[in-house]
């Protein structure tokens, strides 16, 4: 017998008879156990405590290192023969070829230099560390793991390499696990990629963020929006891998922009094409990453291992690692938003800077403003509207006259020579966004094509929130009516659009990719205004096809033409539309599709780095690094081709009522928190003249620039993000009607064209300048009032962690219908709704508000 067990041994050295017993690592929590191979130490086992009871994680265990090795540059640049995405994208996509082209390079490929796997041979154990070594030809290593006493579900790991050879290094956080690629709940590199299956379109994949490509790639952190690579296995037990705050780029390092530093690499599939989250530090030709011999260098990272889905992991990196949640505190103000908007409301009718454009054509003379950004066959004489909504929901509040004498009517008929008007196959669709002075024709962004979406956007938005104020206008219905009927012919069987059609051809365009977009909300708002049920069943049908196509499978396109369609706010977009469809029909398919595309779009607002005081330079002015800060703001379009790779986000959160309004539904606080993140203390990208903020985080204070209609956006969504505060604050007491999305930059909706409630008064919204006067900049505030009761209402909101003391002064012959010169009688209502009648009725107030508090003054006159 014990000759049999000799010749055993020697027929399988690596079998469990050659193995021993090796070291663990347990915290009640988490439970991680090696054995000790001729090969080195090996991850055994990975355990983790769900609700009492432990689970063992199901994927094959490893506990594999890798470090990358190149000599020289020459070898950085070496990249397999290979096909995929070469002839991607057109010539015509210039902004976006550059980025493309860096994004199928050797490094982002993940094949430049030599990869050198091997499990460590060594181990210490010290306080509460195990410790691995490793003794290579070219270098040596030490891992430090060790588990978080803040967060027991995460394993902190430091490795140190010292270099035995000069040449480019890169350290990649180790293999633990290798998870089924046929069966995972959801993978995801936030901000670039995610989805519930890989998948083999490479350019669907990598390109548009659709799945999980199915090769190694390694992606770049200045368009990763929160830093945590994920997978979430079919067990629910999500493992993410997160660097250390530190580690990434800081997009403006000093004085000068440093979005496209690469300090770090991302991956979901590591360099073997396992599925394992990575990171790797430093990058491969990048600083920090050529050592001369024994140079060294470091890498600090952790896993967090949970039982919950990849939400709450992700949530875990941006508010407890990069500590997101901490955000607000830093926030500080010179000017309210309330205040922005009014410089916003004079900016717009100012014909020496709002670069306002009358122009005649087929018996109409229409108005827009310029746009000097890129446009097909522009000669710099493209106008363009922006957000109808808030130009009608500005006229009514503020009774500005030029507003509704000048601007108004010039922009209803832009509204009416948008649609095709001649019989044919394009008969009642939108003939595109753009004006073109000189050859008198509207165009589409970056083509001759028409989208069905440009019909819901350009049209029917744009028409269902106009009509809203003025539901009498005949040639308003009968334009919204055609559209209607054009977005129906096109809709296919089973739900969907065509992204385009060639103006010429009427062919198809773009069949290979899917019009993953929220093209339905348009039959919605036909239905909502004219009432047919056909309409109501085609949105139905049509959101079916997109939960199943888009959200369920975390698949998105979006709708900015010179990035050729790369996804963008469109998916915030979606959200509401779903939120809108719900409370009509009351299905709760619709409102649960809306929460999985909230949770997806919270992935294009950056967590990182983590604001602080540092002071910077901007443009020759001093800048604490919390006022340029990125987190808190939102894509245009990220992932691999967006404009965030260059640009960085952009200062236009049309997000920020739309998450309020999911924490009303959810009650999550990353919500919340993005929202006041994106909104508050943006001074130093804002124009101090008009108010207007810049659009690309790049451009810092430069104010509208080449797109002047953006003001018009931010009056928008400024105005929606104040009034979901004050509903949100109130419980619900203060609330008005929200009317349609508006057009392309999110889910932002218009208000003012019918009453609301103000703890149980009607009340109609109004903006009067001068109405009042506030001393802290901190306080946002909301008007409204009820004619036939003489009353108005004055909602104070303090927008920061801190309580507050400051003067209110009011000026009540702003009030319409007001006259002499005091009050009747003065209170003030809390969140609760109790009203207290003032003993003085001065126009003079001393306020105090709570953090985050409301009050609400109600002048009797």
């Amino acid at each position: 017998m014990a000759g049999k067990l000799r010749w055993l041994i020697c027929l399988f050295p690596f079998s469990v008879f050659a193995q021993s017993q090796g070291p663990s690592l347990a915290n009640g929590q988490l439970n991680l156990e090696w054995v000790n191979s001729a090969k080195g130490y090996h991850l055994n086992k990975i355990s983790v405590l769900n609700k009492g009871s432990w689970m063992e994680l199901s994927a094959k265990t490893s506990g594999e290192f890798s470090v990358l090795y190149a000599a020289d540059t020459l070898s950085l640049k070496e990249v397999k023969p290979t096909t995929k995405g070469l002839d991607f994208p057109e010539s015509i996509y210039r902004y976006i070829i550059p980025i493309w082209k860096q994004a199928i390079s050797a490094v982002q490929l993940n094949q430049a230099g030599k990869a050198i796997d091997f499990y460590p041979d060594r181990k210490k154990e010290i306080r509460d560390q195990l410790i691995f070594q490793k003794e290579h030809e070219l270098f040596s290593l030490n891992a430090a793991w060790a588990f978080d006493a803040q967060h027991p579900n995460d394993l902190k790991v430091t490795i140190k390499l010292k270099a035995k050879k000069a040449g480019y290094y890169s350290i990649a956080s180790p293999e633990l696990a290798l998870f089924d690629k046929s069966n995972f709940k959801w993978a995801t590199v936030p901000g670039v990629f995610q989805g519930n299956q890989l998948n083999a379109n490479f350019i669907n994949a990598y390109a548009y963020g659709q799945g999980i490509p199915d090769v190694p790639v390694m992606v770049r952190e200045r368009t990763a929006s929160t830093l945590s690579p994920l997978v979430q296995n079919s067990q629910n037990i999500t493992l993410a891998v997160i660097p250390e705050p530190g580690t990434g780029r800081d997009p403006w390092a000093f004085d000068a922009k440093t979005q496209g530093n690469w300090n770090i690499g991302l991956s979901v599939l590591n360099r073997k094409g396992n599925m394992m989250p990575t990171v790797y530090h430093p990058v491969l030709g990048e600083k920090k990453s050529y050592l001369e011999k024994n140079d060294s260098v470091s890498f600090s990272f952790r896993y967090t291992i949970r039982a919950e889905d990849w939400f709450a992991v992700m949530k875990h990196a941006a508010n407890d690692v990069y500590r997101f949640k901490e955000v607000l505190a830093l926030k500080k103000t010179a000017s309210s938003l309330t205040n922005r908007v009014w410089r916003m409301a004079n900016y717009v009718v100012d014909d020496s800077l709002s670069m306002w454009q009358l122009s005649p054509y087929k018996n109409l003379e229409i108005g827009a403003q310029k746009y000097l950004g890129g446009v097909y066959g522009s000669q710099k004489d493209a106008i363009k509207n922006s957000d109808y909504g808030a130009m009608w929901m500005l006229a009514r509040l503020t009774g500005n006259q030029k507003l509704i004498n000048s601007r108004l009517p010039y922009a209803r008929n832009f509204k009416l020579a948008q649609q095709h008007s001649a019989k044919g196959f394009f008969y009642g669709a939108s003939e595109g966004q753009y004006f073109l002075q000189n050859s008198g024709k509207f165009t589409e962004e970056w083509g001759p094509y028409t989208e069905p979406i440009g019909s819901t956007y350009y049209l029917m938005m744009d028409i269902g929130n106009m009509l809203l104020f003025n539901p009498e206008d005949a040639g308003l219905r009968e334009e919204l009516k055609l559209a209607a009927e054009k977005l129906l012919s096109w809709m296919k069987p089973d739900g969907s659009w065509e992204v385009a059609y060639d103006n010429k051809t009427n062919e198809a365009m773009f069949k290979d990719v899917l019009d993953l977009r929220p093209t339905f909300y348009g039959l919605f708002i036909a239905y909502k205004l004219l009432g047919d049920q056909k309409y109501l069943a085609a949105a139905k049908k049509g959101a079916d096809w997109y939960i199943e196509q888009a959200i369920n499978k975390g698949s998105f396109i979006g709708v900015c033409g010179d990035t050729r369609f790369a996804p963008d706010f469109a998916t915030a977009q979606s959200v509401q539309a779903l939120l809108d469809l719900y409370d009509v029909v009351k299905e709760s398919k619709y409102q649960d599709a809306a929460i999985a595309a909230a949770k997806i779009y919270t992935a294009s607002v950056y967590t990182h780095p983590i604001p602080s005081l540092a002071q910077k330079q901007v443009n020759g002015v001093k800048r604490a690094d919390w006022e340029i800060s990125q987190a808190g703001l939102s894509f245009e379009h990220g992932g691999i081709l967006g404009s965030a790779n260059h640009h960085g986000p952009i200062l236009l959160a049309s997000h920020a009522g739309m998450f309020l309004r999911m924490f009303s539904i959810t009650k999550d606080s990353l919500f919340l928190t993005m929202s006041r993140a994106a909104a508050w203390g943006r001074d130093a990208f804002v124009d101090q003249k008009t108010g207007v903020a810049s659009y690309y985080w790049d451009a810092m204070d430069k104010g509208a620039g080449p797109f002047p209609h953006h003001a018009w956006w931010q009056i928008g969504w400024i105005m929606d993000y104040l009034l979901s505060e004050a509903d949100l604050r109130s419980q619900g007491q203060i609330s008005f009607p929200r009317g349609f999305i508006t057009p392309k930059v999110g889910p932002h909706q218009t208000y003012g064209f019918a009453p609301g409630k103000v703890y149980g008064t009607t009340a109609s919204l109004i903006l009067r300048e001068g109405l009042l006067k506030v001393e802290s900049p901190y306080v946002e505030y909301v008007t409204a009032f009820n004619a036939d009761q003489r009353k108005c209402f004055v909602v104070l909101m303090n927008n920061s962690e801190q309580p507050l003391k400051t003067e209110v002064l009011l000026n009540p012959e702003k009030i319409p219908g007001f006259s002499g010169t005091l009050s009747k009688e003065l209170a003030v209502i809390d969140t609760a709704g109790k009203r207290t009648v003032l003993s003085s009725n001065s126009n003079s107030l001393n306020i105090e508000l709570a953090p985050f508090g409301l009050k609400v003054i109600e002048v009797c006159y």
